[in-house]
Parts: C-alpha cells; sequence; structure tokens
C-alpha cells in the first residue's frame, strides 16, 4: 500500500488507456528479418494454440458449485459497505412494529446487537408507524405498503428501514434518526412505493440518500436521513488519545471495539478530530496521512491498543476487516480469491493507522507531512477463501525514529481468519515533508538504471492482454478497475536466470480511479497495485508458456510459504506519464496439480526505477490439488 489509495464517491467506469507501440528494439547481431518473423509466428500460434485449449477446459469442466465458485451480485467499487449482514429481504407488519420498538437485532440478527447502546434509535419514533409491510428488501433500496397520504413520512420511515438494514446505527452511542433534508414532494401516495438509495456514507454522519416513488404516482426526491448522536454524547477519542466510553460498535465476536469504520472513514476523508482526537483536527481538510478511501480502505475497525500516545515504540493493537463476498476485488481479479494486492493492503493499512494514532508527527503540527510505504516481506501461510469471512489483524509497532523532514516506523503482523493464521509479515513506513518527496533519488541513487531490455536488445513477441480482456468468455485474466496491463512483451529464455523476461509500458491517465482513493488530496498510485500489475504479468506468461496445459479447470492462487520482500523508493503521480516494469523469471516448479513461477522484478517511473520486487511467485493449480 505504499502508492496507492482511494477515497470518494463511486466513479463511472474508466476507458481502458490505449497501449504505447513498443519500444524498437534491434534484431540481435546474425538473425535475419525472416527468422525474426517466423519465430514471432510460432510464437503467436502457440499462445493461441495454449488459449484455446484451456478456453475448452474450461467449457468442458465447469467449476464446482463451491462457495469459492459461487457468482454472486457484485458490489461496484467504492458503493457503500454495509456495518452489518442479513438475510432477511422482507418484514411483516409485526418486524416493522419490532423496529418501531427498537429491537433492530431482533429482527436483522445478532451481527446488529448493541445491547444497552441507542435505546432511542428506533424506526418512526414519535411518529405513527406508515410502512404495512416490505416485500423487496436490499442494501440498494426496497419496495413497500404503506398506509398514508403523507408520502414524505412514508419516504423517510423507508429510508430508516434501509439505514438500519445497513447498521448505520452500529457506530455511535447514543443516536437517533434526523432528516437533514425534508424532501420534495409531489403527487399522491397510492398504496406502496418503491425507494432507491442514491448515494450513503458515514462522514459527517452515518446517512442515506434517497427517493421514492409510490404507485399512486407521487414522488419524493432530495431526501436525506442521518443518524446522529444526541448532544453531549461522545462520539471520538478525547486528547491524549483515551476513549471514554464504548462508542457503540462492536467486533465479529462481539467484543467492544475502540475505533468503528465511522472513525475510519474520517481518517480517510473526513474530521480527523472525530477519528483521532482533538490534537489531529488541524489536518483535516489539508494534505495529511490518510487511510485509502472507497474501495481501497480495507480496515474496518480497531478492537484493542496497547500502547499510549506519544510513546513511539513497542505498541501492540489488534485490528478488523470484514471482506464481503459480493467485494468488487473478487470479481475483477484473475485469481480464485483474494488478489495480492487485498492481502497487502489490508496488512498495511491495519499497520500505519495506529502507528499515526500514537503521534508521530504531533511534534511538529505545521509540517506538512506524507505517508509512504517503504518495504517490507510478507509470506502466506496457508491456503483459504476469505470470502464473506472478518480478517483479523495483529499488528506490533516494532520502533520508530525521528529523523529532520521524515520519521520512519517499522512494524510487524499476523493475520487470522477463523482463528488461525494466515498471512504475516513485517513492514517499514516513512512520514516525508514535501521537500524530502520531491527530492527521492529511487534505488539508484538519482542514476537512470536502463532496463535489461535497453542493454540487451533481443526479438520480442507480444502478449495482449487487451484482446483477451476485451472477450468476455476469456477465462483467468483480470479486469474492469483491476485491469492493469494491456500487453507484455516476452523475450524467451532472457532475463538475468535466461528463463524468460517480461517488459511491459503503461501510460498513467491522472484521471483513473484509484488516484482519488488513494490518498484524499495526496493522490499516489498505491504501490500494492504495481506489484498486483507484475504478478498480472506473470500470470499471462504461465499461461502462454504451456506450463499449464495439463491442467484440468485451473484457478490462481496467492502461493503459500513463498516469502516475498518488496522495496520502493519514489512514487507513482498523476503526472508521471507512464509506468515501465520488468520481470526475470528466476524458478519455475512443478508439482501434481501445480506450477508455480516465481520471478525478481523492478518498475520505472521516467528516469527512476523506484520499486523493487524480490522473489514474487504466482501459482496455478487444479481446484482440489493436493498441497506442495
Amino acid at each position: 500500500m505504499t502508492t496507492l489509495e482511494f477515497a470518494g464517491d463511486p466513479l463511472p467506469l474508466l476507458p481502458t488507456t490505449p497501449a504505447p507501440p513498443p519500444d524498437p528494439v534491434p534484431a540481435t547481431s546474425g538473425t535475419s528479418l525472416r527468422d525474426t518473423l517466423a519465430q514471432a509466428h510460432v510464437s503467436a500460434l502457440r499462445a493461441q494454440a495454449a488459449l484455446q485449449k484451456l478456453m475448452l477446459r474450461t467449457v468442458a469442466a465447469p467449476r464446482p458449485t463451491t462457495p469459492a465458485a459461487a457468482a454472486p451480485a457484485v458490489a461496484e467499487e467504492g458503493a457503500f459497505k454495509p456495518l452489518a449482514h442479513t438475510p432477511v429481504t422482507t418484514l411483516t407488519p409485526a418486524q416493522l412494529a419490532q423496529l418501531a420498538a427498537g429491537d433492530i437485532a431482533g429482527v436483522f440478527g445478532p451481527a446488529y446487537d448493541q445491547g444497552e447502546a441507542n435505546p432511542d434509535l428506533r424506526l418512526a419514533a414519535g411518529k405513527t408507524l406508515v410502512l404495512t409491510g416490505v416485500d423487496g428488501l436490499t442494501r440498494t433500496g426496497l419496495t413497500a405498503t404503506c398506509d398514508t397520504t403523507d408520502l414524505v413520512e412514508a419516504a423517510v420511515q423507508a429510508a430508516q428501514v434501509v439505514a438500519l438494514r445497513l447498521g448505520l446505527h452500529l457506530c455511535l452511542p447514543d443516536a437517533t434518526f434526523v432528516q437533514q433534508h425534508s424532501g420534495h414532494a409531489e403527487g399522491v401516495a397510492g398504496g406502496g412505493l418503491e425507494l432507491t438509495v442514491l448515494a450513503a456514507g458515514l462522514v459527517p454522519r452515518p446517512h442515506v440518500k434517497v427517493e421514492a416513488h409510490f404507485r399512486g404516482g407521487g414522488r419524493v426526491s432530495d431526501l436525506v436521513v442521518a443518524v446522529h448522536e444526541k448532544p453531549g454524547t461522545p462520539i471520538g477519542p478525547e486528547r491524549g488519545g483515551t476513549v471514554p466510553a464504548w462508542l457503540g460498535r462492536k467486533g465479529a465476536t462481539g467484543e467492544r471495539a475502540m475505533l468503528s469504520e465511522f472513525h475510519l472513514a474520517h481518517l480517510a476523508h473526513g474530521d480527523q478530530g472525530i477519528a483521532f482526537g482533538p490534537e489531529f483536527a488541524h489536518y483535516t481538510g489539508t494534505k495529511a496521512t490518510r487511510l485509502p478511501n472507497g474501495g481501497l480502505l480495507l480496515v474496518d475497525r480497531v478492537l484493542h491498543l496497547h500502547g499510549r500516545r506519544g510513546e513511539l515504540d513497542g505498541a501492540t493493537y489488534e485490528t478488523e476487516y470484514d471482506s464481503p463476498a459480493d467485494s468488487w476485488y473478487y470479481a475483477d481479479t484473475a485469481n480464485d480469491s483474494m488478489p495480492n494486492f487485498v492481502y497487502m493492503e489490508t496488512s498495511l493499512q491495519a499497520a500505519l493507522l495506529i502507528g499515526y494514532y500514537l503521534g508521530p508527527t504531533l511534534s511538529t503540527p505545521d509540517a506538512t507531512m506524507s505517508l509512504r510505504n517503504l518495504g517490507g516481506t510478507a509470506t502466506v501461510l496457508r491456503e483459504v477463501d476469505l470470502r464473506g469471512k472478518t480478517i483479523r489483524q495483529r499488528s506490533e509497532l516494532v520502533s520508530t525514529t525521528i529523523l529532520p523532514g521524515s520519521s520512519l516506523q517499522s512494524f510487524r503482523y499476523v493475520l487470522s481468519c477463523d482463528g488461525e493464521p494466515f498471512y504475516q509479515g513485517e513492514t517499514l513506513f516513512g512520514y516525508f515533508s514535501d521537500e524530502a518527496l520531491a527530492n527521492q533519488t529511487g534505488l539508484d541513487a538519482g542514476r537512470s538504471v536502463p532496463t535489461w531490455l535497453a542493454e540487451n536488445p533481443a526479438p520480442v513477441r507480444r502478449l495482449d492482454i487487451a484482446a483477451r480482456r476485451a472477450d468476455p468468455s476469456a477465462p483467468l485474466v483480470a479486469r474492469n478497475k483491476l485491469a492493469l496491463l494491456d500487453h507484455v512483451d516476452v523475450v524467451d529464455g532472457g532475463g538475468r536466470h535466461s528463463l524468460g523476461y517480461l517488459h511491459s509500458v503503461r501510460r498513467i491517465d491522472p484521471d483513473e480511479w484509484f488516484f482519488t482513493r488513494h490518498f484524499h488530496l495526496d493522490p499516489v498510485i498505491p504501490g500494492s497495485l504495481g506489484v498486483e500489475s507484475v504478478i498480472h504479468a506473470l500470470q499471462e506468461w504461465l499461461l502462454d508458456s504451456g506450463l499449464a496445459d495439463d491442467l484440468r479447470d485451473p484457478g490462481f492462487i496467492v502461493p503459500v510459504g513463498a516469502e516475498f520482500t518488496w522495496k520502493y523508493r519514489g512514487q507513482f503521480l498523476p503526472t508521471d506519464g507512464e509506468t515501465r516494469l520488468e520481470a526475470h523469471i528466476k524458478d519455475v516448479r512443478r508439482a501434481p496439480g501445480r506450477v508455480r513461477v516465481t520471478a525478481d522484478a523492478s518498475l520505472w517511473k521516467p528516469g527512476l526505477r523506484i520499486y523493487e520486487l524480490t522473489d514474487l511467485a504466482v501459482e496455478l493449480r487444479e481446484r482440489g490439488a493436493q498441497p506442495w
């Protein structure tokens, strides 16, 4: 997570940036043009044949109907993520009466329970309940029957039902519903309505913006219903980082959380004083350390902190992230399950947020400081399908070093699911002034280091990823928001290890979706997506290589037991023009039903090599294949 993140409202899908023409590469001495064309033609035929075999296997052997292979409706990147989930899709008059009595968990399930919190938060509080039934309820709206001529009141109550279904009450301890925008009504009610959620969010307070259409032709527009704390109710940490009382949120196992989705949303793009306490309020609206937002905000709650603000060594803490089965990244990845960048982002975000909470920047409160990841090492411990699961992150701030114009923090972390660890690593973050960021020298002390291909000109053959992606039936290809590469140029037998060399250039579009997500007021490409782009190149090479031709119904995974190291010494900005990557294949391993490819890689911005990746691996395996 070092050079990318996201924030703000969902953006329309952007067209893929056209691929630049390949770099001119002279043929090696002694190689005729005819031989070069023949080699390219044979390579293209081989790639086409391998792809056809893979597609035929996929058609002939469909994926089994399992939770890992199911295809739920997909939530778009940036869509509001409910704070709790329920199987309830209809409501009887009796259930509506329960909501009017404040029994939210009794209707929607235990994930909505707050015990003694929010005693006065209830449907139609102080009003006559006008809804008589809900025929269909989702996170994006409902259809209901009603008995009233008051269009606005019927729409308000329907909006309150949706707000409760989204769990908006779960991040405040003593709140009520408020109507922030009264709504514009016209026409007559009739006996029912259809309500659509136009927007939902947690900043500045949990809210839904809706419109309602009635069977009698009536309509209510511009209606906003929010959940707001009662006057005098604490909603965030006090000065010094003390949480005065329970702030209303419970974790996945029912324990009381220290900070909730509400606080992390404010850290990402809202009021940092609400998020972390009054000392941080002056960072609001300025370029400062933040979490990503939208579909790149991949940590939800802080459960426990063993440490104190101002003590910058030795703190430990536990956080949680809920990974819904309908998350956009499960739909867009070529993997069977969670893509590598989410493993990286959720662990790194969990680490950085408490490191920042303890106050490393507060000694120079007027300085503009940006947070960047500098590197780390991580290992997947076991293969696990994380759809619909809660990831628990245990992190440790190992040390903090304060330097002129910057400071460094190192962390260790372990991620668990269902009580069992599945991922571990360590990482280093830095806080940098604008001047320090402007004077970065990359990985090579400011020298312009050429790619291997520039120093070893050779014929290349192109893997056309954009063409594969354009075919909706093409298997095992990243799509939509994860369409990070359009092509890869291959030198067979090239690279440092003579096992294969990959090279790709992609233009940077300043309007690409991730710049609004990572970070608010400080846009850079997430480092994790730079790593993900190299993974995509390796995956495409593996499919093209013929190494997987004997695998039946294969799927990509993040390999277990493969320690991977990354180092970042720079950032990709919206104005940088292009990214350039190269990968050197260094190892290919085979086992029954499995193929694993390992490579070293680098990424360049114009004139500067800024990322170095060591032992990055991808694996293609048959579903159900035995472990190594």
